[in-house]
């Protein structure tokens, strides 16, 4: 299979007929290349309602989305997500461009079609339906000439272009790796979506090369439970060879020369390894089969006759999903900060006290939030997660406490339960909590307090029991002098506040490196890592800390293939100049404040080592020191008094 067809390289049209045959359409939309572009946002009702048009895309492609933006931070960049019609419903951005990109209306609400824009990459990827890069002035108006953009279309299993991804930046900032992430991103979402549509369904993992099941490159179909074919995304249907009608009379075994009951058959043994299967055309393609249905799994009697030939026996449990880094335990993986933090937590598990996460972005914030979940009491109710700075502030409120049918102009009919009632019984992560809009502050308060949600446009108030983890990168204290979060809710979430250290400061670099590996491998490699990248790995700053280790490890492992050492060659470009960029310093010892922690320490003396370690970074300055530990200038004298006598 070519990584064209994987949806990964560019096609082979021609990209400059392309652009000149959309300027053309551009002329005929009665647009001028000095025309003055309409920048006006819809309104916010009309806002609230598209994205709720839209939700199943926007759900699938934010996480995708803080992916990229992880891969593209700090490069005058920002990404991008449209409806079909090419209206922007969500973004992320550098600060240091979201002044130029507010000029041309890069915000939600915004429309990017050619109709509107002229030629640019959403708009063209809509009317093209293929990846696009439009750059500088290939764009239509010259009020964009500024830019530059990379497009994916998001298309559903029918092939309907349902959304657009798309990276815009200073056209200063072009990079040709941006269209290839883009694109990676894009069917990543695809797939997901897929998933999600095909759920009461047998759902087929498959590939040639075992290695590349579980990746963006394998092929996915989606069968019956009686094994009639419903859909495949795109890298089945071109594994599979035949068009989307052709396959509508294919069955399972028609397709891979096995019968579903075999299929059943497979997955009651102990241990089932992949599958070997024949498909239509002769080629052998390993595979691994989900049967997870919504009324548990099925053996059939006879034929392919959902409605008669499929009794229900037995009931087989499905297969319960792999618990991968599931547990407080797996997450110790040597680091002292990280054992501490573990330590703390175990001591109030099931003891109803919230607890508060800081650290960095990337950090596992979220992981953690899940292990204490699943060793908690609450193991078997729902762990419900809420991104408080991805959700538009015009969603939240109906995202948090649901609604009622009616609530506002285009709420779903019979209304919507909201987050804080689907963790009934189980866990509520609020993640980015230092990021929820201040006047819904005084709401969660309340919730948190008396235990009762009221849905909009409800005058019902619904008991609820929910155990609160939150997590921040902020410092929630600057943020309560700068009256952007209110103080009576820091307190009444501030039970344990525990801080996972930066991949930087950790200890674990090689374990967790392993960890990740052993995870990948699960879907048939056998990779290591060689010294040589390990110890480029030790002298790298992590500015994404686990989320760009693991997402370059991936790739990684894709691209050695059947090599069983991932080495230099594999690393990507973006990792070599950034290590190129960092000078080589010999090894240094352990951070005072871990030695201290090993060495068994006390708070008082780890307090002293911060506060230390914080004056060093801040050029002895005590203003500079307080702000950034969250404290006042009186608590730094007062833990150091010889700061008093300097000068």
């Amino acid at each position: 299979m070519t990584y064209q067809h994987a949806g990964l390289l560019a096609p082979g049209d021609d990209m400059a007929t392309m652009i000149a045959i959309s300027h053309r359409r551009s002329e005929q939309f009665g647009l001028s290349p000095d025309s003055r572009p309409d920048f006006t946002p819809v309104s916010g009702t009309d806002l609230s309602y598209l994205v709720e048009q839209n939700r199943l895309l926007y759900s699938h492609a934010v996480p995708a989305m803080e992916t990229l933006y992880q891969q593209i931070a700090n490069t005058h960049n920002m990404v991008l997500l449209t409806d079909a019609q090419g209206v922007i419903v969500h973004s992320l951005g550098d600060a240091d461009f979201l002044e130029k990109a507010n000029r041309v209306a890069l915000t939600a609400g915004v429309a990017w079609s050619e109709e509107s824009k002229g030629t640019n990459a959403i708009g063209t990827a809509i009317a093209e339906r293929v990846p696009t890069t439009i750059h500088a002035d290939q764009h239509f108006l010259s009020a964009n000439h500024f830019l530059t953009c990379s497009a994916a279309p998001i298309t559903d299993h029918r092939g309907n272009v349902v959304g657009v991804l798309d990276v815009s930046g200073d056209r200063r900032s072009f990079h040709k790796h941006t269209m290839a992430l883009v694109r990676m991103s894009a069917l990543m979402i695809e797939n997901q979506l897929f998933a999600a549509t095909f759920e009461n369904a047998i759902t087929l993992h498959f590939h040639t090369r075992p290695e590349f099941i579980g990746t963006l490159m394998e092929g996915i179909a989606s069968f019956s439970p009686g094994g009639r074919f419903l859909a495949a995304n795109r890298n089945g249907l071109f594994q599979l060879g035949l068009s989307y009608p052709a396959l509508q009379a294919h069955t399972f075994s028609s397709l891979f020369g096995l019968p579903v009951s075999a299929l059943y058959d497979h997955y009651r043994t102990a241990a089932p390894g992949l599958l070997d299967l024949c498909m239509h055309n002769g080629v052998r393609v390993r595979g691994r089969a989900e049967l997870r249905l919504t009324n548990g799994v099925h053996v059939l009697t006879g034929a392919f006759d959902d409605a008669t030939q499929m009794a229900p026996i037995a009931q087989v449990p499905a297969k319960a999903p792999t618990r991968r880094l599931s547990g407080l335990r797996y997450l110790n993986t040597g680091d002292p900060q990280l054992e501490q933090v573990i330590d703390k937590v175990n001591r109030v598990l099931g003891r109803d006290v919230p607890i508060m996460i800081m650290g960095e972005t990337g950090t596992g914030k979220e992981l953690l939030a899940q292990a204490i979940h699943n060793d908690s009491p609450r193991a078997q109710g729902p762990f419900v997660a809420v991104n408080c700075a991805s959700i538009p502030e015009t969603l939240i409120e109906s995202e948090l406490f649901g609604y009622e049918d009616g609530a506002f102009t285009g709420a779903r009919k019979k209304g919507a339960v909201g987050k804080i009632l689907q963790a009934n019984g189980g866990t509520l992560f609020l993640d980015e909590i230092g990021d929820m809009p201040y006047p819904l502050q005084a709401r969660l308060l309340r919730v948190l307090q008396e235990r009762m949600v009221t849905p909009l446009g409800s005058g019902k108030s619904i008991p609820v029991n929910v155990e609160v983890i939150c997590a921040t990168n902020h410092n929630l204290r600057r943020r309560i002098a700068e009256g952007l979060f209110r103080e009576d809710l820091y307190y009444r979430l501030n039970g344990l506040v525990v801080k996972l250290p930066p991949l930087r400061e950790r200890t674990d670099l090689e374990t967790v490196v392993r960890k990740i590996l052993s995870v990948e491998n699960e879907t048939g490699g056998t990779h290591t890592i060689s010294d040589e990248v390990l110890r480029l790995f030790k002298r790298h700053k992590w500015p994404g800390n686990f989320r760009q280790l693991t997402n370059l490890l991936r790739t990684a492992a894709i691209m050695a293939g059947d090599e069983e050492e991932i080495g230099l060659r594999h690393m990507p470009d973006d990792f070599l100049d950034d290590i190129a960029e960092t000078p080589e310093t010999a090894p240094a010892s352990a951070p005072a404040a871990q030695q201290m922690i090993a060495s068994g320490a006390n708070l008082e003396e780890m307090e002293l080592a911060a506060i230390l370690k914080s004056l060093e970074a801040n050029g002895g300055n005590v203003s500079a020191t307080a702000r950034a530990l969250g404290v006042s200038r009186n608590t730094i004298y007062r833990k150091l008094p010889h700061l008093k006598t300097s000068p």
